[in-house]
């Protein structure tokens, strides 16, 4: 996807689509709000290419690669921060979410429960 703000929104409608093929339509909201974080993190912070995986296994796992190497951290944000709270809003929205380096950067990835 491009590194570009904007696209962030044609990626969500696709998500969206690709899990109602899936009839997992009670899981848009949450993973649309999880890979808005992700995206916006990686155009933020990250390197090109940005790449988007969804898979559908015992558990939804979302996935959002990157060209570079440097991890997000999870830190709690003041009440007058502005920033900040994204990555724990995944934690709390999510069953479990990590850090995977590959020789081209890293991955981000969240897993949820599938909701039937």
């Amino acid at each position: 996807m491009p590194a570009d703000p904007a696209a962030v929104a044609d990626i969500r409608a696709a998500v969206v689509r690709q899990l109602a093929d899936w009839s997992l339509d009670e899981a848009a909201f949450t993973t649309e709000l999880v890979l808005s974080e992700l995206l916006t993190n990686a155009i933020r912070y990250g390197t090109s290419p940005i790449q988007v995986r969804l898979l559908r296994e015992r558990t939804l796992i979302c996935e959002v690669s990157d060209g570079s190497s440097t991890s997000p951290h999870l830190r709690r944000a003041a009440t007058t921060d502005e920033g900040g709270r994204g990555l724990f809003l995944v934690a709390q929205l999510t069953e479990r979410w990590g850090t995977r380096y590959t020789a081209a950067g890293k991955v981000i990835w969240t897993e949820q429960p599938r909701v039937p």
